[in-house]
């Protein structure tokens, strides 16, 4: 199994589907995510698909998308 880091050319992760939300346009200004082996979870710039992966345990993504949804960081886009 590969060993993925913080950091990484996203490029270089083997054996993942990049995923982006059906709410993103044409123009390339996305966030994609893949579930990684060993229950990791890899985060993206779309623009920029071999630069660096971030990576996240499934519960950090749990708890971040809780608080996406109670409109935590709704303070973001303002």
């Amino acid at each position: 199994m590969q060993q993925v880091e913080n950091g990484v050319s996203a490029d270089t992760i083997e054996g993942v589907a990049w995923r982006k939300s059906r709410h993103s346009g044409g123009n390339g200004n996305c966030v994609e995510v893949a579930s990684l082996p060993g229950q990791g979870v890899a985060v993206r710039n779309s623009r920029f698909p071999d630069g660096p992966a971030l990576v996240y345990t499934r519960e950090e993504i749990a708890a971040f998308l809780a608080g996406v949804k109670d409109g935590e960081f709704d303070f973001a886009l303002v």
